[in-house]
Order: C-alpha cells, then sequence, then structure tokens
C-alpha cells in the first residue's frame, strides 16, 4: 500500500513545508488541492510550476494527483467546465502527477440528465487527458455519493483516461457496504481517499481509526500495490486538531489495518 495525504489538511501550507511532512512521516505521495487561495492552482506560470516539480524531485515525493472543483455534471455549457478541465489536466502534466480529482456537482437535477452530461464531458475532455498522460478521476461525491452513481457514470465514457475516486467517508453516507463500492469501482478504480468522522450528522475530521468509518473494511478489498490518500477536512473545519500532529499516527494505523491477514 502505498500512502499519501491531501493538501486540504494543510491549507495554505508552502510547497517545502509540505514535501518535508510527506517525507518525514513516510508518505510516498502527496495530493494537491488546486485552488487560487492554496499555493498551487491553474495560474501558475511555467516557471512556478517547475519549482513545485523541483521541489518534490529533491524530497522524493510523488505528486499523485491535482484536486480540482470542477463540476462535470452541472447545469449550463459545456464549454466553460471543458476549459477548466483542460486547464487542470495541463496543470497535472506540468507537474508529472497522474491523476486530476473532478466532481459529480449534479445539484437537485434528474439523476439521469445529470449522468448523462456528466458523461458527455468526460468523454470529450478524455482524448486530451489520455495525450497528456493524466487520468481524470470522478469522486464519489455530493450528487453521485454513492459508488454505483459514479460507475454508471465512468462505465459510460468507457475510456481509459477516465475512472473513479473512492471516497469512503461519501459512500458509507449513501448507505453502500464498502464490498459493494469496491465490487462496482474496481473497473474504474484510480484509488481511495480515507477519513474518519464521528457520525454521519458529525464530520468534523478526527484522528484516522478515532471515528465510525469502516476503514479496515475498505482497505480489506484493496490490492497491495493501491494508493490510499488520507483526505484531512481541515480546510472546512478550523477547529479541528492540526494534521502534522496526526501524520505518524495515522500512517501507521493504515499500516496495521493494510498488513496481510494472517
Amino acid at each position: 500500500m502505498k500512502l499519501a495525504f491531501s493538501t486540504l489538511g494543510v491549507p495554505g501550507l508552502p510547497m517545502p513545508e509540505v514535501v518535508r511532512l510527506a517525507a518525514g512521516h513516510g508518505y510516498q505521495g502527496v495530493e494537491l488541492r488546486a485552488h487560487p487561495e492554496e499555493p498551487v492552482h491553474p495560474g501558475l506560470s511555467m516557471l512556478e510550476r517547475a519549482d513545485v516539480v523541483e521541489e518534490f524531485k529533491r524530497g522524493g515525493i510523488e505528486i499523485l494527483t491535482v484536486a480540482g472543483y470542477v463540476r462535470t455534471a452541472a447545469e449550463g455549457d459545456d464549454q466553460p467546465v471543458l476549459d477548466e478541465l483542460a486547464a487542470l489536466v495541463e496543470l497535472a502534466r506540468d507537474l508529472g502527477a497522474r491523476n486530476v480529482r473532478v466532481f459529480p456537482g449534479g445539484g437537485d437535477q434528474d439523476p439521469a440528465t445529470a449522468d448523462a452530461t456528466a458523461a458527455r464531458r468526460l468523454a470529450a475532455a478524455a482524448p486530451y487527458a489520455a495525450d497528456m498522460g493524466v487520468r481524470i478521476l470522478l469522486e464519489t461525491h455530493d450528487s453521485h455519493r454513492a459508488g454505483a452513481a459514479v460507475a454508471r457514470v465512468v462505465g459510460t465514457v468507457g475510456h481509459g483516461s477516465v475512472g473513479a475516486l473512492w471516497d469512503i467517508m461519501h459512500t458509507w453516507l449513501a448507505g453502500e457496504e464498502p464490498a459493494a463500492s469496491h465490487a462496482v469501482l474496481a473497473p474504474h478504480l484510480g484509488y481511495v481517499q480515507v477519513k474518519d468522522i464521528a457520525s454521519a450528522e458529525t464530520t468534523e475530521p478526527l484522528a484516522l481509526g478515532a471515528g465510525v468509518l469502516p476503514l479496515r473494511a475498505c482497505l480489506d478489498t484493496l490490492d497491495a500495490d493501491s494508493w490510499v490518500c488520507w483526505e484531512y477536512e481541515k480546510r472546512w473545519h478550523p477547529g479541528a486538531a492540526e494534521l502534522p500532529g496526526l501524520l505518524g499516527a495515522g500512517r501507521e494505523h493504515l499500516l496495521r489495518l493494510g498488513a496481510p491477514k494472517q
């Protein structure tokens, strides 16, 4: 199992500090939140992008994903969505990241309409992503919380450069058992985001193992060489404990849960 953490857990932290945290706590990769309030976003110049690449190269840490906020099923014209997605794909290529994260964002639309919109846009973006050597991953989130919902869209696209990102909190909130989530997502799965919370009503981030999410059951479904990323939502919960102090114990917890069963 290869471990990463998301910079959502360390809002605004400079990249040299992110790299040091990862290397110092035994994480092999980082998921970079790509937003204008963060150090990495599509507005970076080529020189700034090269600096980020060099920083991670020096630290021996992989940039696993550029985590963007494109809402692929949102109402409206396709072109602004496709332009935003292309910019994220280009950023991922320039940084050497293998993935771009996108959301469904279908809102209150009829599910069939939202599915069709997301699939159409992802299919349009897929050839360009393939040319850039980047995979677009649709996250189990918002209008498509369940693995079955994301699998419907990604399966309709039917392109190797479009896959799925399994956020275990959202599939759990959708009432889907981990084995069922994995069964539908496995043909498309890029990697898994783990986290922990106290309950369905209290989603402030907790240390891994301190909450109710079925971490072991989810990890039990994965291959030994799978990427697992800890998405600690500090940005949305400023009162939560600081992530740097939790990273070491979080890594050990994941490795214990993911160890081969005797």
